[in-house]
């Protein structure tokens, strides 16, 4: 996994309107915590920092005030919900070897077996723990041929070296639904929604 380094810098300023300003300036306020130290409140590039964001778990080494250099991981994102812009992130801080537990997308791949059968991704990211340098994107399932009724459970997924799972063994991540019988063509939906409505 590669890292994505970052400039911030420390702020003083809390509060709505610090906030505000901070966004106004295309920034972005954050918190680094962990190890028992002080939370560090920081103003971070908003642009960068989006860019980083767009990687699951991604490593980031902050380079703090020109002075210190700290490696952490995003643990919370804030964003606008109608804009979508970044509001606010916290980040926990890591070290080199240190072990952690994060969640990695689950995606799969391959055919289910015909008949119209629907992919249900009862986890959507599966809880691992993996060294804080070496944190996998991702993993990817089979599904090829899977009938209704099928399910992949936390265990029958193959994890990476070093990577080890941070959920029970027996937890479904994928199953394989039946389809549902045909519904009502739009027309007559449309036409009961209205008199529903009337």
């Amino acid at each position: 996994m590669s890292e994505v380094k970052i400039s911030a810098a420390t702020r003083t300023e809390f509060g709505k309107g610090a906030a505000r300003r901070i966004r106004r300036e295309d920034k972005v306020p954050g918190v680094l915590y962990g190890h028992g130290s002080d939370p560090i409140h920081l103003t971070l590039p908003g642009h960068e920092l989006l860019l980083a964001l767009r990687t699951p778990n991604v490593l980031i080494a902050l380079d703090i005030d020109g002075k210190t250099n700290e490696l952490a991981i995003p643990k919370s994102v804030q964003r606008d919900p109608l804009k979508g812009f970044l509001e606010h992130v916290d980040l926990q801080l890591v070290q080199r070897g240190e072990k952690v537990t994060v969640e990695i997308p689950v995606q799969a791949e391959g055919e289910l077996a015909p008949g119209g059968n629907l992919l249900e991704h009862v986890l959507n990211a599966l809880p691992v723990e993996a060294e804080a340098t070496h944190i996998p994107e991702s993993v990817t399932v089979s599904v090829e041929g899977l009938e209704a009724g099928a399910s992949i459970l936390a265990k029958d997924i193959t994890l990476p070296k070093g990577t080890s799972l941070a959920v029970e063994e027996d937890a479904v991540v994928l199953q394989v639904l039946a389809a549902q019988a045909e519904e009502a063509p739009e027309g007559e939906e449309a036409a009961e929604d209205e008199a529903a409505e009337a």
